[in-house]
């Protein structure tokens, strides 16, 4: 095992096919230019193989250097999760995480997480993204993303942790003939018709199966992108708003001026939230992540959220 590659030389690589240019790439690992060309060529005499092409548009990776580029991500993640499975005992949580959220909980849960994460574990990165569960769930299998946040059930060969359940909440505008009553019984619900997100959000199922056990109407002429733009429309109108109450509690006030939040009679409807990494991931950052997360659920959103047992 003479004469290999050193991690530098992998992770000097890895920075450049992705930051697209050997500026970048110097500038994001804080070394010369000429210096990372040096690595480069090394590199690439070791292999015996031409990794990348140089053009107007910025550094192309040849077909041997994507698979050299995949193979040494793989590698330095690897290496990355060795460190941090050992250095754990001494320091907590360290290293960095890439950790995806969906958007319907990220942007109102987070923030209380964040600053509990960082005061107890002061060496941890986490690099938060936002996307649709579908793509998190993409993303999480093809190694972009260690965990994610996201409604269950979550698809793919995954390790849940479930935190907590969310009600939902039904929202309308300010002159619909619910607004202002303090409980509406469920048969008045039939014929309306209700606002959801896109198909690559699993709170679209929930609603649709609402709908149907309700006898509504879920539009499909015009599908929200965000939770922003189904509360918009349905304060103009367009239908009613089925929301999730971190949410509502975040961004509908009772004086709000184009919505109003009212309640259905009967059980109220609840969705499942959780932690999720990959099935075969055997560090313990995600339990101990998922022990914050529900220390805030019971510290700032009691009443609002049901903690799961772990």
């Amino acid at each position: 095992m003479r004469d290999l590659p050193s991690l530098r030389q992998l992770e000097y690589f890895v920075a450049l096919v992705e930051a697209g240019s050997f500026k970048a790439a110097a500038e994001q690992c804080g070394i010369s230019q000429p210096s990372l060309s040096v690595q480069l060529a090394t590199l690439e005499k070791r292999l015996g193989q031409r990794l990348v092409e140089r053009g107007r548009a910025g550094v192309i990776p040849t077909l041997a250097g994507r698979e050299v580029h995949d193979r040494a991500r793989a590698i330095l993640e690897a290496a990355q999760s060795l460190v941090n499975r050992f250095d754990v005992p001494r320091t907590g949580l360290s290293g960095t995480i890439r950790f995806g959220a969906s958007g319907t909980l990220g942007p109102y849960l987070l923030p209380h997480v964040i600053a509990r994460l960082h005061a107890r574990h002061p060496d941890l990165q986490l690099f938060i993204r936002e996307a649709t569960p579908e793509a998190l769930a993409t993303g999480l299998a093809r190694g972009d993303f260690d965990m994610i946040l996201v409604q269950l059930p979550a698809r793919g060969d995954v390790a849940p942790i479930r935190l907590f359940r969310e009600p939902l909440e039904i929202v309308v505008a300010r002159d619909h003939p619910f607004a202002g009553r303090s409980r509406i019984p469920r048969e008045e619900m039939r014929g309306q018709t209700v606002l959801a997100l896109g198909p690559a959000f699993a709170l679209r199922q929930q609603v649709a199966d609402l709908c149907e056990t309700l006898g509504a109407h879920l539009r499909t002429d015009y599908e929200g992108t965000s939770l922003d733009a189904i509360r918009l429309m349905a304060g103009m109108g367009m239908g009613i708003a089925v929301l999730p109450a971190l949410y509502v509690r975040s961004e509908v006030g009772p004086d709000d001026r184009d919505v109003a939040v009212v309640s259905l009679e009967g059980p109220r409807t609840l969705r499942s939230v959780g932690l999720v990494t990959r099935a075969d991931t055997s560090d313990d950052a995600a339990p101990r992540i998922a022990r914050v997360i529900q220390s805030v659920v019971r510290d700032v959103f009691a009443g609002t959220l049901v903690v799961e047992p772990l």
